[in-house]
């Protein structure tokens, strides 16, 4: 069933109400029943109720104990990590890859960066709107002598500059072992880079990472159509629980590009001490150092059938009609006088564009409101948003004009600094405030906030 909304001279139409307010009442109520409007969904799901219930009772009435045995408590848990890394291949069509479980997205990147064959010939690729944990990777390149470059994004609308890229990409024809790194969406503006890119770097001899934890929550990926060397995923981003687990997919033909300069407990079939040698795993225990989460991993195959029972693209659909909803309502708020009381970064073109928005607040004199402050006043509402740079620093200084000479300067002139003294020092803003819609989302925590905004209407910081 859908259903109709309307604000003031804008229709919008939510799919699937039905089903998405019966998930409300039965798996997200907490929510209403503590008064919580929750609005940080690129910073973490929420999770459902009935996925913390069966996978209490998965261990209420089994006993498990440590993968690295045949003893039946070992089998038993050695089963449910194979089924739920089945579920994950499976889940993301992904039957030409090889599902590494690691902490986070996080420590999937800190593999590739660890990992990848950089050398004074190699060359490493980035977006500009990199999150800070592919950022990263530039220091195993830089350290290993290879050079790195970023692909700058648009300042109009946060997109990939397509005419740099497309430079960029045939820049280093004769390089061994290059990296082009970028995500599939922004963590901060919500821009859905187009995942074309994939296939066009790698006919130019680019390996190819993909960062997917803020896409893959309300967003099909099918590693058949796209075919990324590798891709890292944040499942608590996904469905809300557990915390600690992600994964790296890594396709098989490009597994042994990775060289791993160490080993550990659980990655390896033979290890002498009296001699220098050690034999690794050949699959995906490689990358497993130590002992995995075997009692937390069962619940992604939980996890993971629960988003399939609703279905990703019901979940994508209903996530991009909130989102519109929103932007548009937000940019009907107005002072008096005419100024806005948002300033939305990103696209007016709101087509490929997941559910995030990034903004700043103006008072009726066009002053910014600083970004603690309002996130102070949605505190005390019950209202959770993110502020801040949101480990984006490529986006944020893209929004707030900051110059190459600019940050040079004040990186160079001190040992030690945060984004309130580089403010105070070049006078200019740093950060924002973001707000994220997702699955358990509806239209009362939208008005929630809408109403928050109008109430700065007219008023002077």
């Amino acid at each position: 069933m859908k259903r109709t909304v309307q604000l003031d001279n804008h229709t919008e139409v939510l799919p699937h109400a039905d089903l998405f307010d019966t998930l409300r009442r039965k798996e997200f109520y907490l929510l209403d029943e503590n008064g919580q409007i929750y609005l940080d969904y690129t910073g973490g799901n929420v999770y459902p109720r009935s996925l913390l219930t069966n996978h209490q009772y998965l261990l209420q009435n089994h006993v498990l104990g440590n993968p690295h045995s045949t003893n039946p408590t070992s089998v038993m848990s050695s089963a449910l990590v194979s089924q739920a890394r089945k579920k994950v291949i499976s889940f993301f069509n992904a039957e030409d890859y090889y599902c590494i479980f690691t902490q986070n997205a996080t420590g999937a990147l800190k593999i590739v960066g660890e990992c990848y064959p950089f050398c004074d010939q190699s060359a490493l690729l980035l977006l500009a709107d990199n999150h800070n944990s592919v950022n990263g990777i530039r220091e195993y390149c830089a350290n290993k002598k290879g050079h790195f470059e970023y692909c700058p994004i648009q300042y109009e609308d946060l997109r990939i500059d397509e005419t740099a890229l497309n430079r960029l990409l045939n820049k280093n024809q004769t390089c061994p072992n290059k990296l082009f790194a970028y995500p599939a969406q922004s963590n901060v503006s919500g821009v859905k880079h187009d995942l074309r890119w994939i296939e066009k770097a790698q006919e130019l001899g680019w390996d190819v990472l993909l960062d997917a934890a803020a896409f893959v929550p309300a967003s099909p990926l099918d590693l058949q159509t796209y075919k990324p060397d590798f891709v890292t995923v944040s499942f608590y981003k996904m469905i809300g629980y557990p915390t600690g687990i992600g994964c790296l997919l890594v396709r098989k033909s490009k597994f042994d590009v990775l060289i791993k300069p160490w080993f550990a407990g659980g990655t390896v079939t033979l290890a002498s001490v009296k001699t220098r040698h050690h034999i690794l795993a050949s699959d995906h225990e490689r990358f497993e150092n130590g002992t995995i989460d075997y009692l937390g991993i069962p619940s992604i195959h939980m996890g993971l059938e629960f988003l399939e029972s609703i279905g990703m693209d019901n979940i994508k659909s209903r996530v991009k009609a909130l989102i519109n909803f929103l932007y548009r309502a937000l940019h009907e708020i107005k002072h008096e006088n005419g100024q806005p009381v948002v300033h939305i970064f990103g696209p007016e073109d709101r087509q490929h564009v997941g559910g995030t928005l990034i903004m700043n607040f103006f008072d009726v004199n066009g002053q910014p409101y600083p970004f603690e402050l309002i996130e102070e006043k949605t505190n005390a509402r019950k209202i959770s948003i993110r502020s801040g740079c949101f480990c984006n620093p490529g986006t944020d200084e893209i929004n707030n004009c900051l110059t190459i000479d600019e940050l040079s300067k004040y990186f160079t002139s001190r040992d030690s600094g945060n984004y309130h003294d580089m403010i105070h020092v070049l006078g200019k803003m740093r950060g924002a405030i973001r707000v994220s819609v997702g699955i358990a989302t509806n239209m009362n925590d939208l008005q929630t906030f809408i109403g928050f905004v109008n109430e700065l209407r007219n008023e002077a910081c």
